[in-house]
This record gives structure tokens, C-alpha cells and sequence, in this order.
């Protein structure tokens, strides 16, 4: 550390007196900064290297005092394209009741829309309709019954039998007879539609057609409101229009009846469910005046229990 001067080589002892040489730097003086060890000898006439930064580590990186290289980036994904109409297309192909056609195989079904009971002043009340198919996707026979009974009596009883075709994948037309027993027995020629109308309404609307030339229009809609998964109020509603009066039926022309119901069911299963609600009927005009004269109300409301089953 200077306290000594080496000894110049042989060859400078004839000139002048030869500096003492620098002590040899070490390792450990490089590190505390008093020397630069000297570059190797293949680099003798540059400047000395610097030394390599220490290599970052995890354990650095977490406290600061580096940072990691990042990753290379992933590849971006090819972005979704936007569909054209030729894909939509094939997604939601157009409907028609020949793509809705199946093997030949024949199915069937029978649903009791409405058992009930009710009280009535002159005793109890009871009504029901149903309806049956038996067919093929396309072609099928129907069959309808609806009646009711009251006090003891027997009152309005119908029974129809109807060839359906469907004419597109929501709508059928029916065509057959319609036989009533009471109050009058009397044969009908029936023409209809049947179907699901937009935001699932349940519609038909039929033309009968009897000798004598009388004409009746009866329409129905009802629509089931899934307040759960299993319990559906249903309000329903039916329309009858004749075009002739007649007495003897106790039938007025125009607007003739009005039914209307409310029935709130729970189904224990799809098959099976219990309902109770409100079931309002109303005659107008002649047809009201003919019930008057009868002893009959014109109009009447009264709750109701009942079932719905099918199978």
C-alpha cells in the first residue's frame, strides 16, 4: 500500500529512474472501489468493462429493488366476426308445418282443462271441459266436450268432433260437427282456427252452422302468467255472437254471452294440478231478456275449485 517501491526491470536501468509500479488489483479492492481489475487480455486497448448487474430474482423484485423481465406477449386472439345473414339463417331456420313432420307415428292426448264445483243459491254447481286429439304432426282428429250442471239439472251440453290440419308450425284448422243435447238437440257444421298467438296466447275462434239458417261465432282466449315454476294464474275469457234470435233457445242475436274466469292452479305436477278462482257469466241484450223471462239470471258470479289433469 505504498510502503515500498519495486524494483524496475532490467531493461530501464540505463534511463532515467523507473516509477514504482501500482500494487495489483485485487478483487476485493474492486469491490470497495480502490481499483478497475484490468480487461482481459483479448480487449487490451479498450476502456474496462463494467461488471454485470446481478441477475434479478424473484425475492428482489417483491421488495423493490428490481424488476423482472416481462413475458413475452401472447399472441391476440382473431376477434369474433360478425355474423352475416347467412349465419343467422342456418341458425334460425324458417318454420313451416312440413319441416314439423315427423315418422307417421300416431300420438294422443286428453286434457281436462276445467273440473269444477261451485255453490250456487239453488244448490251446487258443476262444469267441465275437455278435449282429445289422436293423430299424426299434421293431421289429427279432435274431440270436445264442455257442459255444466246445476241445482240437480242438466244445462248446456256440447260434444264436437273435428278434423285438424295444421297450416303453419302455431296454427291448426278444424272443421267437423258440434252436437248439443241442451237445451235444445241440435246438429252444427263447424269451421275453425286454433292455435298460439304472439306472446303465447291460447286462441280459437269457430263458426257454427245450423239448419234453419242459424249462425253462431264463438271465440276463446286464455293465457297461463307462471308466477312460479309451479304456480300459474290463468285468466281466460269466451265470446258467443248468433246471428239470429231465437226463444226458444233462449238465444238473442248479436252478443249473446260473455264468460270470463280467473284460476290460479298449482301443479304438483305438469299432469296434475288443483285451482281455485273466479268465474264471472254475463248474457246481453236478447239473449238476457229470453233468460229473464225463463226464471234465469242474467248474469252470475261465483268462485270455484276444481283440477286440471292430463294424460
Amino acid at each position: 500500500m505504498g510502503h515500498c517501491t519495486m524494483p524496475a526491470s532490467s531493461e530501464h536501468l540505463h534511463g532515467h529512474s523507473a516509477t514504482p509500479a501500482a500494487p495489483g488489483c485485487t478483487a476485493d479492492h474492486a469491490a470497495m472501489g480502490h481499483c478497475t481489475m484490468p480487461a482481459s487480455s483479448g480487449h487490451a486497448h479498450e476502456y474496462p468493462s463494467t461488471p454485470a448487474a446481478p441477475a434479478c430474482t424473484p425475492e428482489h423484485a417483491a421488495i423493490g429493488h428490481c424488476t423482472m423481465p416481462s413475458a413475452g406477449r401472447a399472441t391476440p386472439r382473431t376477434p369474433i366476426p360478425v355474423p352475416t345473414a347467412a349465419d343467422i339463417a342456418a341458425a334460425f331456420p324458417s318454420l313451416d308445418h312440413h319441416s314439423m313432420e315427423h315418422a307417421s307415428a300416431v300420438n294422443w292426448m286428453v286434457l281436462v282443462d276445467r273440473l269444477e264445483v261451485w255453490g250456487a243459491d239453488d244448490g251446487t254447481g258443476q262444469a267441465w271441459e275437455a278435449t282429445a286429439w289422436v293423430g299424426t304432426d299434421l293431421d289429427r282428429l279432435w274431440l270436445r266436450s264442455e257442459g255444466e250442471r246445476e241445482g240437480g239439472r242438466s244445462g248446456a251440453l256440447e260434444l264436437e268432433a273435428l278434423y285438424g290440419r295444421s297450416v303453419h308450425p302455431w296454427w291448426d284448422v278444424v272443421m267437423g260437427v258440434r252436437h248439443d243435447t241442451r237445451p235444445a238437440s241440435r246438429t252444427w257444421a263447424a269451421l275453425g282456427v286454433q292455435g298460439l298467438a304472439p306472446y303465447m296466447f291460447e286462441v280459437s275462434a269457430t263458426a257454427y252452422a245450423a239448419s234453419g239458417g242459424q249462425v253462431q261465432i264463438r271465440m276463446e282466449a286464455e293465457y297461463d302468467m307462471r308466477i312460479t315454476n309451479r304456480l300459474i294464474l290463468q285468466p281466460q275469457i269466451e265470446a258467443t255472437i248468433a246471428l239470429k234470435d231465437e226463444p226458444a233457445a233462449h238465444l238473442g242475436s248479436g252478443v249473446a254471452m260473455l264468460d270470463a274466469g280467473l284460476r290460479l292452479r298449482y301443479e304438483f305436477s305438469r299432469r296434475f294440478a288443483p285451482y281455485f278462482g273466479l268465474a264471472h257469466e254475463r248474457a246481453f241484450g236478447g239473449t238476457a231478456r229470453h233468460r229473464r223471462t225463463a226464471g234465469e239470471h242474467a248474469r252470475d258470479t261465483h268462485l270455484v275449485a276444481g283440477i286440471r289433469v292430463w294424460f
